[in-house]
């Protein structure tokens, strides 16, 4: 790149203005670029991609609806048999059609969402954008930058994961039982009821409530798994691929490409199962799982 250099004329012995930079240049950056503002709403190039999947995401949803038949064909044809072998998959995750059909719903739109937009930044359409002066002359604005290639967009889908399915937790087996897997109150109480029949219980108690703070501290790593996982991999391959580009454009970058559409399908697939086995462990009562197994020990004993 040309830099901006002083030039100074050896017969009048004068300065030249500055000789401007014409280079155009472009790195790959781990935030977002602005492209534009609304209000003072900051519009970014990976929030105005991620406002494109949400719209296509939509637009699918709305075709098959209104263009459901009760003989399917084409189109509908390929999503049911998409949707079918993606719940026969989900009831093997869950081990329970009545959580398949109540999660599933959300599941698959993530699944949806995360593909297309871990996709959508592999497109050839890099010639689209801003340029914009900056320290070292003019910089390149891509518009298209894949949602997920910002932390803030796959943070967003680990927090809606992880609280997604406590709340579920909340509902499928209540608030108190849900309380308890993170702060086991009735582990302590139980030293005061159980200890004269049972002393290993001032053992296994404090255990008990360490366990469930560990179960607390879990669910924050499950956010960071989730978000740098996904933000990680599919900011690493646009690098990998803009790399490549820069070292031979036309056919070098050709097998890698293939390599980063693979790569976004397995993302978008273990974002989603991974979704559905939070949902289904935040579902599991373990307390009317160990009363289970105490009442039937006792049976086989008697």
């Amino acid at each position: 790149m040309t830099e901006n250099n002083t030039i100074k004329n050896p017969i009048a012995n004068t300065e030249i203005a500055p000789v401007a930079s014409t280079e155009i240049t472009h790195e790959s950056t781990l935030y977002a670029e602005p492209i534009g503002h609304v209000g003072s709403l900051t519009i970014t190039n990976s929030l105005f991609t991620t406002w494109v999947v949400v719209f296509i995401v939509f637009v699918i949803s709305i075709v098959i609806k209104f263009k459901s038949k009760l003989i399917p064909k084409g189109f509908q044809n390929f999503f049911e048999f998409i949707i079918e072998g993606a719940m026969d998959l989900a009831d093997q995750v869950t081990g329970d059609k009545k959580i398949t059909a109540r999660v599933f719903p959300l599941a698959f739109t993530i699944f949806l969402f995360v593909l297309i937009s871990n996709w959508l930044g592999l497109l050839p359409l890099g010639g689209f954008g801003l340029v914009e002066h900056g320290e070292e002359g003019l910089a390149f604005i891509p518009f298209i930058r894949s949602g997920t290639a910002d932390i803030n967009t796959t943070l967003a889908l680990g927090l809606v994961a992880v609280i997604g399915s406590n709340v579920f937790g909340i509902v499928s087996i209540g608030l108190w039982k849900m309380f308890n897997k993170y702060v086991n109150l009735k582990a302590l109480g139980e030293i005061f009821t159980k200890v004269k029949k049972d002393p290993t219980i001032l053992i296994s108690a404090p255990i008990m409530v360490f366990v469930g703070i560990l179960e607390l501290v879990g669910e924050l790593a499950k956010v960071a798994s989730l978000s740098f996982r996904l933000f990680g991999n599919v900011f690493a391959g646009e690098v990998l691929l803009m790399a490549m580009s820069s070292i031979f454009a036309y056919v070098l970058p050709l097998p890698f490409m293939g390599l980063e559409l693979f790569v976004g399908a397995i993302q978008a697939f273990i974002f989603a199962v991974l979704t559905l086995v939070y949902f289904t462990i935040a579902a599991q009562d373990h307390d009317h799982e160990e009363g289970h197994e105490e009442h039937k020990g006792e049976h086989m004993h008697a």
